[in-house]
């Protein structure tokens, strides 16, 4: 006999993986809530400026989930929200969620007065600080929930009053605090992905010193048509187009010092970034500095592809100096392992492929759950009604991503009926 229990999950974060296992879940009748600490839905994927192999814009899948969400009333999400408290057990879960203040209630028709209105700016957290916006701001032009944001740093000036003047709409909550509400569910899925490897770390790289040198993530900022340059690869330096681009790999990844693991997704990542460079200039070269490309099963012709161009070199070494020269360019020495020998080329821009880290190598779970060395949740913890879904486990690709969320969905679903 199957008895009906708490017929209700929680998802812990709203990016590709939170959002594929809470559509899937609640399409078979469950009550989902979403819990995302940022302003808007998507995660890292909303950040993307293309998908691997098939180089389509990541709007295209997002569209499709947001509409799922809209057109469905068991799902409910809150964003600027976090979880604080988890007590229970499998089948009875009591969750403790904070939403942080975002000062611009549902009121808010982004109609954009109130940043017209506004005079500071701050770094863009949607472009990883690489340009910036007004102090309260649409998180992104696809955001989801279409609705501004102000930040903290203004509360209490004049500014911050003329901005509240501005809105026609009364959306505009200086006094907003923040709020913890309750939650009862029997399962909950834990999506909140990953975070880049910090590549100022990498001394001898001169991420921090060089401007020229950035990760592969910025890189897909520039390289987005609703990014910094709008779409426009440049070298930061100078504000000029790239001719000459280098990528290296693992930066920072299978290295006992950084990383020890291969993040998996790099050398797929780097070779569609090389796409972005040869597309935008019939002139431009790209040199991939690799250990080994691995590009494993299907993705072994979307290698090929990519090598076929004439314009891409690759160089089987790591490099051992990355350095600025006086001639305005970014030299990268490194030795050729397939010949020996020591190249130094000059570039105009170098792309460091860092590796994923797990959000939990840093940010710990309120409930008794274990983790590897890394920071990954272990994934034989699932019986404990915390299930572990996407680069929470391990690094992998969207399409992986989507597929276990959708089998994160199924374990949770069990739990909300007794047998």
């Amino acid at each position: 006999m199957t008895e009906v229990t708490n017929r209700s999950i929680l998802v812990v974060g709203g990016g590709i993986a939170g959002l594929s296992a809470a559509v899937e879940a609640a399409e078979t009748g469950c009550q989902v809530y979403i819990v995302e600490k940022e302003p808007y839905l998507g995660g890292r994927v909303a950040r993307m400026n293309k998908y691997f192999p098939k180089l389509c814009p990541p709007n295209c899948g997002l569209e499709i989930n947001f509409r799922r969400i809209k057109n469905n009333p068991l799902v409910r999400f809150f964003t600027m929200a976090e979880v604080t408290k988890i007590e229970g057990e499998p089948g009875n879960f009591n969750v403790t969620v904070k939403i942080n203040p975002r000062y611009v209630n549902e009121k808010c028709t982004a109609c954009g007065k109130c940043e017209e209105a506004a005079t500071t700016t701050i770094p863009n957290p949607f472009n990883y600080g690489i340009n910036t916006v007004k102090a309260i701001y649409l998180p992104n032009d696809f955001a989801f929930p279409m609705r501004y944001v102000l930040d903290p740093s203004i509360l209490g000036t004049e500014e911050a009053e003329k901005i509240k003047a501005s809105c026609p709409y009364g959306a505009i909550e200086l006094d907003m605090q923040p709020k913890e509400f309750d939650l009862n569910v029997s399962a909950i899925i834990w999506a909140t992905g990953w975070k880049p490897y910090d590549a100022s770390k990498i001394l001898y790289y001169g991420y921090e010193s060089n401007p020229d040198v950035i990760t592969n993530v910025e890189m897909e900022r520039y390289a987005s048509p609703e990014g910094p340059t709008n779409g426009k690869i440049i070298q930061p330096s100078s504000g000029e187009p790239v001719k000459k681009v280098a990528f290296v790999q693992c930066a920072g990844s299978r290295d006992e010092n950084h990383l020890p693991y291969c993040s998996g997704v790099c050398c797929l990542a780097s070779l569609k970034q090389a796409t972005y460079v040869l597309d935008q200039d019939e002139e431009a070269r790209v040199y991939i500095y690799y250990i080994d490309i691995r590009a494993l099963g299907r993705y072994e012709d979307f290698y090929k592809k990519v090598m076929e161009n004439e314009r891409v070199t690759l160089i089987k070494g790591k490099p051992g100096e990355i350095r600025r020269v006086d001639s305005g360019k970014t030299m990268v020495q490194a030795e050729n392992q397939l010949n020996g020998e020591i190249t130094k080329e000059e570039f105009d821009l170098v792309v460091l492929a860092t590796g994923m880290v797990p959000s939990t190598a840093a940010e710990k779970i309120p409930f008794d759950l274990s983790y590897d060395e890394n920071g990954f949740l272990i994934e034989a913890d699932g019986n404990l009604g915390v299930i572990p879904a996407g680069c929470v486990k391990r690094p992998v690709d969207v399409a992986t991503t989507v597929q276990d969320a959708t089998a994160a969905a199924l374990k949770a679903l069990q739990l909300t009926v007794r047998r």
